[in-house]
């Protein structure tokens, strides 16, 4: 299988040439598969998010490469990496960060728009996303009116309105209820099978990391 994501020798300090530098990734290699879903089990303050923000084109790392879908993106621009971020990749946060003054169906929508849809195919495959995590029925209605559950599988769609190659997933059920947890990782991980999606996935949670195909541990 060819690599979606290959992190390698990256590392991250921040204060470069200050008094006081703060290291905070050193020398990490990570690959993930096309059709692969990796779990990330890291502690809290052990560099989590800082890797997902420099393998999302979020954060450029001090030292080392960043590689997605074969092309090396360590020193691009920022209308190339941002161009990339639309294109390529998916996130999806603990918090749903869901606009609280668009329905679920126009949430999905807009990402699309951004990236040059025309309204009738992004309806469409708004509509589709939220066919297939059960929430056709609450299309019209706005994040404050959608439970917990239901506002992160909104937050699922918007990830996946652009077809990316990646999703990465910080912590994505980490803010509901353990039941609510294992039933929307489930839809999830259903969307991420059915597309062919590739996944790095941040979390504690050691129950469901063990459903994924491979476990990675920093920290």
């Amino acid at each position: 299988m060819s690599e979606v994501l290959s992190l390698r020798d990256v590392s991250k300090t921040y204060g470069v040439g200050g008094p006081s530098p703060v290291e905070v990734l050193r020398g990490i290699n990570l690959t993930v598969a096309r059709g692969e879903v990796v779990a990330l089990v890291a502690p809290s303050g052990s560099g989590k998010s800082t890797l997902l923000h420099i393998a999302g084109l979020l954060d450029t790392p001090t030292g080392g490469q960043v590689i997605l879908n074969g092309r090396d993106m360590t020193g691009l621009p920022d209308k190339a990496r941002t161009e990339a971020r639309r294109q390529d990749l998916g996130f999806v946060y603990q918090f749903h960060h869901l606009l609280p003054e668009f329905s679920a169906a126009e949430n999905v929508i807009l990402p699309q728009l951004a990236n040059g849809t025309s309204q009738a195919a992004a309806a469409a495959r708004a509509a589709d996303l939220l066919a297939r995590v059960g929430l056709s029925h609450r299309a019209d209605h706005r994040p404050a009116e959608l439970s917990g559950g239901e506002q992160q599988r909104v937050a699922f769609c918007r990830a996946l309105a652009n077809a990316p190659s990646l999703l990465l997933a910080d912590e994505p059920t980490g803010n509901l209820d353990p039941d609510t947890s294992d039933k929307v990782f489930g839809v999830l991980m259903d969307l991420v099978r059915d597309t062919g999606l590739s996944a790095l996935i941040a979390t504690h949670n050691h129950d469901l990391a063990a459903k994924m195909d491979r476990v990675i541990g920093l920290g």
